[in-house]
């Protein structure tokens, strides 16, 4: 099993850096964005990426816009949000939207590695069902 591999976005450069190297000694391989249209530029040339943990607060495209782009393409993706600002209202939205899970900033890290685990296995799941369906789609057609 691969470690996963985490894109951070969030338009507070120290912020990133400094949660960038303690995910990185947790092996995660882990980029950064420091924007909503960063962030699609990084995903778009790299399709390892597992989880995408995601500040809500950016200015420009937001961290809701930003998720509603991720999952129109990218529906694999999980994506976390992250808000030092959170309100009821932002959360239940990120998870209308598909969120996998909402954090308060600053969060602990072992509460995001958990949260990272947990999202990673999600998306493994969804990938091994598609490949069972095409496995099954593959033999179906063969015997017709």
């Amino acid at each position: 099993m691969s470690s996963p591999v985490v894109l951070l976005v969030d338009d507070e450069v120290p912020f990133v850096e400094a949660l960038a190297k303690r995910l990185g000694k947790r092996d995660l391989t882990v980029m950064s964005a420091f924007s909503g249209n960063d962030a699609l530029e990084v995903l778009a040339k790299e399709p390892k990426i597992d989880i995408v943990i995601l500040d809500v607060k950016m200015p420009g495209m937001d961290g809701i816009d930003t998720l509603r782009e991720i999952k129109k393409a990218y529906p694999l993706v999980e994506v976390i949000m992250l808000t030092g600002h959170a309100t009821v209202e932002t959360a239940i939205d990120g998870m209308k939207l598909g969120a996998f899970d909402y954090l308060m900033k600053p969060c602990e890290i072992d509460k995001l590695m958990h949260k990272v685990k947990e999202a990673k296995d999600k998306k493994r799941t969804h990938e091994e069902k598609i490949r069972q369906a095409r496995i099954s789609e593959i033999v179906t057609r063969g015997r017709g």
